[in-house]
């Protein structure tokens, strides 16, 4: 009776390895899992970033990025800002005086390396993130009072950045 439970448990257990090698991941030869899509999932796809993001922008061309970079919020917009870095360059601004509560903070920027944002009341820092460009990132911070949030981006070549400040 004991060989027959245990030759039991043995099939099970053949049967149970065998449907977790049917999950496994496979890789190319760039180490990225298989994208295939399967059914039951969404469409999503990465799409490559764009070249021309690369590349910075002044004048109406650098207003147009902004405007393409940073949708649309559902809130008040309560400042906004854009411009371009040189290499090395840093800048702090200011935002106008904001009422407490819940504000989303948009950041995005375009160039070849990164740009790094850091959002602060005060001497408290609310976001430190390094953006890689072509890319938006949003940051959800809560005002307890009216404050002003100083901005510092900072980039260590030339790129272009864009932010938007939106209550939530």
């Amino acid at each position: 009776m004991s060989r027959r439970l245990a030759s039991a448990a043995v099939g099970l257990l053949l049967v149970l390895c065998g449907s977790l090698t049917a999950c496994e991941y496979t890789y190319d030869e760039g180490g990225r899992a298989d994208s295939s899509p399967t059914e039951g999932t969404g469409n999503n796809v990465v799409l490559p970033p764009d070249p021309a993001l690369e590349q910075t922008v002044t004048g109406e061309a650098l207003e147009e990025w902004a405007k393409a970079a940073l949708p649309e919020s559902q809130g008040q917009s309560f400042y906004s800002s854009s411009g371009f870095l040189k290499s090395g360059e840093s800048r702090t601004e200011q935002t106008v005086q904001l009422p407490g509560g819940t504000y989303a903070v948009t950041l995005a920027c375009r160039g070849t390396r990164r740009v790094s944002f850091a959002v602060s009341v005060g001497e408290t820092e609310l976001v430190d993130l390094t953006l890689g460009c072509a890319n938006a990132r949003v940051s959800v911070v809560q005002l307890e009072k009216d404050a002003i949030l100083a901005i510092t981006v900072g980039a260590r070549s030339d790129a272009n950045f864009a932010y938007r400040v939106s209550r939530l």
